[in-house]
């Protein structure tokens, strides 16, 4: 038997991670000079956006209330980010950093799959996974 609270919170532990990533997605957008790179993360953010309303809609379908404010944690790393780029950063120091966030992600979304999910739960959340590679197979491109 699944506790679905249990599942509600490792989703909502997704989704923080989804925010916190279109949040830093902002960020580095507004930071980056060259249009090829701010486009690929831009198709990239709006992945991170549609991972953030399949897993909003299933959190509610399946009784749960979505967390959707990034919280303290979510302020605490956009600082950091700012202070680690400095006002000067160039093409290659911000993808790398995308592409360690998107990491995070991946592994973040591994430790939930690997929690009790249902079989719904799990094949979002497997989806979320496999659409977070990609987007890390994208960004390398930029390197």
């Amino acid at each position: 038997m699944v506790n679905n609270s249990e599942t509600i919170e490792s989703l909502n532990q997704l989704l923080q991670g989804e925010y916190m990533a279109i949040e830093t997605f902002n960020n580095f957008i507004s930071k980056l000079e060259d249009e090829n790179s701010k486009e690929l993360l831009k198709e990239v953010q709006k992945q991170h956006r549609e991972n953030v309303s399949t897993l909003a809609s299933h959190i509610q379908n399946i009784g749960g209330r979505p967390h959707e404010n990034l919280g303290m944690k979510g302020t605490m790393a956009d600082m950091k980010i700012n202070m680690d780029l400095g006002s000067k950063a160039d093409t290659n120091e911000i993808v790398e950093k995308v592409i360690a966030g998107e990491t995070q992600g991946v592994n973040m979304a591994e430790k939930v799959l690997r929690g009790n999910l249902d079989d719904n739960s799990r094949n979002i959340a497997g989806q979320i996974l496999e659409n977070d590679r990609n987007s890390i197979q994208k960004l390398k491109t930029l390197m």
